[in-house]
């Protein structure tokens, strides 16, 4: 964000009005993170806006926003000067450049309007940039896009709309729902950076290993993974995947029930966020750990003493079995070691954000609605 932010300026200049000095600030709200109504965030915005002094204001949250059944990109209130935009739903494919085009856009609508004849405007004056100012291939050149359709996942097309609304002047949304929403599951995992898990789980990591580590030296687990096959050690890692997963989830409270005001594609889309996330963690994890036990495995094995024991000659195979073995039996036992770690540390490495904002309201008003029964 900071780049765009540092960009913005010279760029809303080029593209928006260059008869106006721009000034481009950054505000973190958590109130405005955790809703899922639009008309919530647009009204917080506008709040924030009128505090801070600003003319315009797009609010840039990474949680999906769904109206009207329809998944929406983004959607902004000229007359207000107020646009809120679903950074999950551009995917996770050159975010950064999506994200500052749909800035562009946004403030570009707000600016000159929405209508035909606003758009037609900006299509000839951007028209004119281009020989201004120098073409850059890189923005969009369409005054109706809300990204550059070249940048933009090809299987997932936008729609861009004028609702009749009073609050709301253009809405972006996906044509194809389920394309759409496998988009936003990716830009949604994707905030999520669950590539950060193994760093978090430093305990778990070296309870794993040390587990593992023990077990390398019994002959015992030699003698299985020699004996196993590829089907059977892949349905062990499976097993293995499954009982972290689950374990992580049930033991820390990631799963979302179905509440009230909660629409059910959405808690669908955030379980499934969180399912996803944390198996592209475990992958993670699971692939360290092997890397580990396979390297410990060559040095402190000799291939002489494995080849006595196994009765048959070794080579690099049995080795990457061995690992692979260990590996998943380490899994499970690291599972259980998952209790070291409190919920925020495991929250905190799962969740973005704004999602672990929005999961803190959802438990704050499940907890009140038991009380009130």
């Amino acid at each position: 964000m900071g780049r765009i932010v540092a960009n913005l300026p010279e760029l809303l200049r080029q593209c928006i009005d260059d008869r106006l000095v721009w000034h481009v600030e950054t505000m973190t709200d958590p109130l405005i993170g955790a809703e899922d109504d639009t008309e919530h965030i647009i009204a917080k915005a506008r709040q924030v806006m009128q505090s801070q002094g600003w003319q315009y204001v797009v609010c840039v949250t990474d949680l999906p926003i769904v109206r009207h059944g329809r998944l929406t990109i983004a959607e902004a209130d000229g007359r207000h000067g107020a646009s809120v935009l679903s950074q999950p739903a551009l995917g996770f494919v050159q975010p950064t450049r999506r994200l500052r085009d749909a800035i562009l856009q946004l403030v570009n609508e707000m600016h000159h309007g929405s209508s035909d004849a606003a758009r037609d405007r900006q299509q000839a004056h951007m028209a004119r940039r281009a020989g201004r100012y120098g073409q850059r291939g890189d923005i969009s050149v369409n005054a109706r896009e809300l990204v550059s359709s070249r940048y933009f996942w090809p299987f997932v097309s936008l729609q861009r709309l004028i609702p009749n609304e009073s609050a709301i002047d253009v809405r972006f949304v996906t044509t194809s729902r389920w394309r759409g929403y496998i988009q936003l599951l990716a830009g949604m995992v994707h905030a999520n950076r669950p590539w950060t898990i193994l760093p978090s789980f430093k305990r778990v990591v070296a309870i794993a290993f040390a587990t593992g580590t023990y077990g390398l030296v019994f002959p015992t687990l030699w003698h299985l993974s020699d004996a196993y096959g590829a089907t059977r050690l892949i349905a062990l890692m499976g097993t293995s995947f499954t009982a972290m997963i689950a374990w992580i989830t049930i033991a820390h409270g990631l799963w979302e029930p179905r509440s009230a005001n909660t629409r059910f594609a959405l808690v669908w889309l955030y379980n499934a966020t969180t399912l996803t996330t944390l198996f592209i963690g475990v992958v993670c994890y699971y692939l360290g750990l092997f890397a580990l036990f396979f390297t410990t495995s060559l040095i402190f094995i000799p291939g002489h003493y494995l080849q006595q024991i196994l009765g048959h000659p070794v080579g690099l195979g049995t080795y990457l079995g061995l690992a692979w073995l260990i590996t998943s039996v380490a899994t499970i036992t690291g599972a259980l070691g998952l209790s070291l770690e409190g919920d925020t540390t495991v929250r905190n490495a799962t969740y973005g954000y704004r999602q672990r904002m929005r999961h803190r309201k959802v438990t704050r008003l499940n907890k009140a609605s038991r009380e009130d029964i």
